[in-house]
Order: C-alpha cells, then sequence, then structure tokens
C-alpha cells in the first residue's frame, strides 16, 4: 500500500487531497520520484476557499503594523530553514543547486522582508478639502480572498509573488502551485504559521489546473484571481474570471530581444547573453532568446557565444559544480528539441548543442545549451516561447531596424540593450515595449522594482509597491464639513429657496 504525503494545507494544517487521482512528485534531474500524494478535488477548493473567508475579517482588521512584525519574523524563520528550502526547491525543479542557494531562496526572503515594510506604507492623494464644502480622504483597503495559481519554473519565487502582496494588504489567499512542484510552496505555508500567521490566511491546494485550478478560480467567494503562465492558458483564466468580474492579475510569457548596438562592449553582451539565455535551464519568461546584433560584431558576437555555450557544465542539480541542471519534465525537453528541429529543418543553422547531452543521468530532462543563426524573423524559433536552454541570434543594420525587430513578436515582458551610447539607450527604453528594460545586462530583478509586462505578456506588476497596489481596493471618503442642511449643489434639484 502506498504511503502518500498530505499535498494540501488549508486551515493551517497538511491534509491528504480529497481526489482519487495520485499525484507523483519527480525530481526532474534524475527521474527519481520525490514522494507521492493525493490530488485536490473540487471539495479541497470549497474547504480552502471556505478558510481563507473565515480567515478574512480578523486578518484584514490587523493593523499594518501587526502584519508587518509578523511578516519579519516569517523572514526570520525562512532564514534558520534556508538549507532546507534550498535543498528541495533545487531537488524538486531540477534546477542546479546554486541557483537555489544563490538566486531563489534569498530572493523570496528578501521579498518577506520587503512586503513586511510595504504593509505600513499605504500611499493615497493627501486629505482635503477639494470642493471646498467636503472633507476628502482615501481608504486602501483589502480586496478579500485571492485566488492565485503559480507555475513550475521559480516554484517558490512565483508562491511568494503571489502571496506575499495579497497578505500584507490584509488579504487571505487560496494558492495553486504547480502539481509537479508544490513542495517548496508547502512549506512556505508552514513557515507562515510557524512565524504566527494565522490558520486560513494562507492555504495551498495541489491539484490539476483543469480540476483544483478551474475550480479556484470560477469559485464565487474568490474576490481576486492571479494567474502566472503561458499566455494561452492566461487567456482562458481571464475569460474564466470574467464570469464573475473578479479583479485579475495575469502574468505571462515572454520572448525578450537582447539588442546588441555595435559600439557595445561584446565581451560583456556574450556573458550576458549566455547567462541571461541558460538561467534556469532557459525556463524563465524573461530569459534572452533572441539577440539581434549589428551587422559589424555579429561575427565575433555568435563566435563568443559559442565558447561560452561550450564552457557551461550541464549536470545533476544537486552537484555544486553545476552551471545548468534539467529542465522540468522530459516532456517539456522533448518539446524544446522538437522546436529546435523544427528550425534546423526550415534552414536555420545550430552552431553550438540541440541535443540531449550524453554524460548526464539517462532519466533525466536534459538538453544541452544551444545556439541558432540564420532563422528568419517570422520563424517559430523567433517568434514563439521556447522556455529551454535556445538562443537564436539574427543580424540587423540600423538602429531603426533594431527596435523594429525588439518589438516585432506577441510579447511585451522583458528586453535588453548593449550600448555605450547614452543617447542609443534612452531610445531603445524609451520605444522598446516591454515592462522592463535592461541596459547593459540582462535578468536581474529586485524587490523594490515591478516585474510585468505590456501586450500578450499581461497586465499587473509582481513585487515593488506597485504589486502591493494591486491587492487593495480605493475608496474615497467624502464628508460634509459645513452642516448646513442645504447644499449649493441641490438648486440643480429643487431650485433657488
Amino acid at each position: 500500500m502506498t504511503t502518500h504525503e498530505k499535498l494540501q494545507f488549508i486551515a493551517g494544517e497538511r491534509r491528504h487531497g480529497s481526489s482519487d487521482t495520485e499525484l507523483t512528485i519527480i525530481d526532474p534531474s534524475t527521474g527519481e520520484p520525490i514522494t507521492t500524494g493525493l490530488a485536490a478535488a473540487t471539495g479541497d477548493v470549497d474547504a480552502a476557499v471556505a478558510a481563507a473567508r473565515a480567515a478574512f475579517p480578523g486578518w484584514s482588521r490587523t493593523t499594518p503594523a501587526e502584519r508587518s512584525d509578523i511578516m519579519l519574523r516569517w523572514a526570520e524563520v525562512l532564514r534558520s530553514r534556508s538549507t532546507e528550502l534550498t535543498a528541495l526547491e533545487s531537488r524538486n525543479g531540477g534546477k542546479a543547486i546554486k541557483l537555489a542557494d544563490g538566486f531563489d531562496i534569498p530572493g523570496v526572503i528578501d521579498n518577506v522582508t520587503f512586503f513586511a515594510t510595504t504593509a505600513r506604507n499605504l500611499e493615497g492623494k493627501a486629505s482635503g478639502e477639494y470642493s471646498g464644502d467636503h472633507t476628502s480622504s482615501i481608504r486602501r483597503e483589502p480586496i478579500g480572498v485571492v485566488g492565485s495559481i503559480s507555475p513550475w519554473n521559480y516554484p517558490l519565487q512565483m508562491a511568494a509573488w503571489k502571496i506575499l502582496p495579497a497578505v500584507a494588504a490584509g488579504n487571505t489567499i487560496v494558492l495553486k502551485p504547480s502539481e509537479l512542484t508544490p513542495l517548496t510552496s508547502l512549506l512556505f505555508a508552514e513557515t507562515a504559521k510557524e512565524a504566527g500567521v494565522p490558520d486560513g490566511v494562507v492555504n495551498i491546494l495541489t491539484g490539476a489546473g483543469r480540476i483544483a485550478g478551474q475550480a479556484l478560480i470560477e469559485h464565487p467567494d474568490v474576490d481576486m484571481v492571479s494567474f502566472t503562465g503561458s499566455t494561452p492558458v492566461g487567456k482562458q483564466v481571464a475569460a474564466a474570471a470574467a464570469g464573475s468580474v473578479k479583479r485579475v492579475h495575469l502574468e505571462l510569457g515572454g520572448k525578450a530581444p537582447f539588442v546588441v548596438f555595435d559600439d557595445a562592449d561584446i565581451e560583456a553582451a556574450a556573458r550576458g547573453a549566455v547567462a541571461g539565455s541558460l538561467i534556469n535551464a532557459g525556463q524563465d519568461c524573461t530569459a534572452a532568446t533572441r539577440a539581434y546584433v549589428q551587422r559589424p560584431l555579429y561575427e565575433n558576437f555568435v563566435r563568443r557565444v559559442a565558447e561560452l555555450m561550450d564552457e557551461v557544465k550541464v549536470g545533476p542539480a544537486d552537484d555544486t559544480d553545476t552551471d545548468m541542471g534539467s529542465l522540468i519534465s522530459l516532456k517539456q525537453r522533448d518539446q524544446v528539441a522538437a522546436m529546435v528541429d523544427r528550425a534546423r529543418d526550415s534552414g536555420a543553422k545550430v552552431v553550438r548543442g540541440g541535443r540531449i547531452p550524453k554524460h548526464t543521468p539517462t532519466a533525466g530532462a536534459y538538453y544541452e545549451p544551444t545556439l541558432i543563426v540564420d532563422a528568419t524573423q517570422d520563424s517559430e524559433i523567433v517568434q514563439q516561447e521556447i522556455f529551454g536552454p535556445v538562443l537564436v541570434v539574427l543580424p540587423f543594420d540600423t538602429d531603426d531596424e533594431a527596435i523594429t525587430l525588439a518589438n516585432d513578436t506577441p510579447y511585451g515582458l522583458a528586453a535588453s540593450a548593449w550600448t555605450q551610447n547614452v543617447y542609443r539607450a534612452q531610445r531603445a527604453t524609451r520605444e522598446i515595449q516591454a515592462g522592463c528594460v535592461w541596459v547593459n545586462d540582462h535578468i536581474p530583478i529586485i524587490s523594490e522594482m515591478p516585474h510585468g509586462g505590456y501586450k500578450a505578456s499581461g497586465f499587473g506588476k509582481d513585487m515593488s509597491t506597485y504589486s502591493f497596489d494591486e491587492y487593495t481596493n480605493v475608496k474615497h471618503v467624502m464628508s460634509d464639513i459645513t452642516g448646513e442642511a442645504h447644499k449649493g449643489w441641490h438648486d440643480l434639484i429643487f431650485g433657488r429657496h
């Protein structure tokens, strides 16, 4: 008889899912199972939402200072368990442990401390007598119960980006992480309870999107929906939420351009391109996936990127010498491989990689760092999200052409411009249609600044005070200060008396 782990966290305790569907959580770097459990059914969604609804009145009435103090304790609990979180995040996601240790876990702890302070920084228009006869003020109030869905590429960070601004603003939340990577989200909820977050404020459901996710989005007691994932699924989420006019926050796909002008530092650009395209095995919506290089630098850039890709060590996630771990699953690896094969068949040239590495565990979902040239602008490999360790490089001639090519996809999440000319840099940051444009770097994020896209990359922001704003309602309160029964505007109805 299989011993199941409790993969749900509802009303402050771990529970078994009530469905008959067994989930096996895999380490994709080895293909070995980590644990098994039962998936959430619609009844579990009802229970989690009910727990969040019951907890909302008390949590929403806590003062910002009280929420801040609890969240600061939460950060300390996370620090004390960072080694455990690092190992679990690496193993469940198949990512290099140095990435989990140097980026994922420190980033989450920093996010917690940031939102702990943001809870006490409610901004709004100053109170005042704007009409002359009334005092106006602004209240910032929590929305209610938030239903969130997070992806598998950065399991803990994406869970934190959903949970932290919501609870800092006084909301309660039900989060459904990807059923592939729920383990650190569950541990995150447990650390919240340990820090003093009341039961029911943070709830985690592990189950299939078409069952638990759909039920969560459509639930009548969910007041807001926040989703991070692919653009096609994001459209479905928006359509489902529209039925009950829920507030919707969407962080969707990306196809980040990496624009290298002819005055750029070519070594810096090449290193940035390799790091920016291979981080987390390329499973990053802001990854540098299509580089546009001005023709005088093009050949040297391609050569140097190929050399640097050869230096990247692909291997088991738990090896501290590994630079790049596996993809999330064999299915994802095969999808990436198929895109590369179709690009090759259509005339593109694979300069480096383009195959499964031979020295890695055979059951792991590995793919080599891959460099492609000679693709056309309208090809699938240039236009569509790959979500794997693949960089496509194309040449351009003029600055106008570079901006046009950079904007020539449905997406607009992130981009970068590489130049030593301040005017070129300013033009690129102004004219490239993306929620973030880096100059002479690609990928760094900070808690104080927003993350979110344009166009088919969605709307709304993660991190920063802009994210906090997403989870509040703005209420105008207007109070008469004259004490007069007859107001001047009444003459519009009663006439003059």
